[in-house]
């Protein structure tokens, strides 16, 4: 019997509703995915808070560094579709344990507050960690989230170097490897499932769709998660 791949909305339903906004992630949720992934950065004020790009200027109202914002400053932007920009606190909470969420660490410094925060959602609201994935391109994040908590689970995300990922995956006992589609093949993905979970990003044509499936990868992150 095939094992089942993980749908997974890629930052909510992103095409569907503005993408990483609670709408779109509601949205994603009445899809019946099995995961949301969102992007988090750290604000001036201190929270993580669920955005993608390093400047607010492509989907909000606003200019500048999301880093430069405080969580108030940010929480006064529209984006499009006229919604705000949710708090990584308020995802959990809307989420609440009932699917997985995939957490990619985008902003520089996001590591020790999300490992605070993931900790506490476990410790006191009911998560559970193997409904959470922290993923990141970016070693230094992951490398310190594996120091603080090591029950957190981890995600090497990569584009370029699979070699290199999967070679860094293992120094700090990551559970997936989450690969640009257009690098996989369905040699590599039988090899990497010899040790790792494998996602495919992003997936939204049918075509692709069909091909990567046939890989029996363990999970696929699209814009249109109902496509999968």
């Amino acid at each position: 019997m095939e094992s089942k791949i993980l749908k997974i909305g890629h930052r909510g339903a992103k095409g569907h509703l503005t993408e990483n906004t609670l709408e779109s992630i509601k949205k994603a949720l009445s899809l019946k995915v099995d995961g949301i992934e969102i992007d988090v950065h750290r604000c001036a004020s201190g929270q993580l808070v669920v955005f993608h790009d390093f400047t607010v200027d492509r989907i909000t109202n606003g200019t500048g560094e999301v880093a430069k914002h405080t969580l108030k400053s940010l929480k006064s932007l529209k984006t499009k579709g006229t919604y705000q920009i949710p708090s990584l606190a308020e995802v959990l909470a809307l989420v609440d344990n009932k699917s997985l969420l995939n957490i990619e660490l985008k902003g520089q410094d996001t590591a020790k507050e999300a490992a605070r925060i993931i900790t506490f959602y476990v410790d006191k609201k009911g998560w559970e960690y193997e409904n959470i994935l922290v993923s990141s391109f970016q070693e230094g994040l992951l490398e310190t989230i594996h120091k603080i908590n090591d029950k957190i689970p981890l995600a090497v995300l990569t584009d370029r170097n699979l070699g290199r990922a999967v070679e860094f995956a293992k120094t700090i006992n990551a559970v997936g490897i989450h690969a640009d589609y257009t690098m996989l093949t369905e040699e590599i993905v039988t090899e990497l499932k010899e040790e790792f979970k494998v996602f495919a990003f992003t997936v939204n044509n049918l075509n692709p769709l069909a091909r990567i499936k046939s890989y029996g990868v363990d999970g696929i992150i699209s814009d249109y998660p109902d496509r999968i």
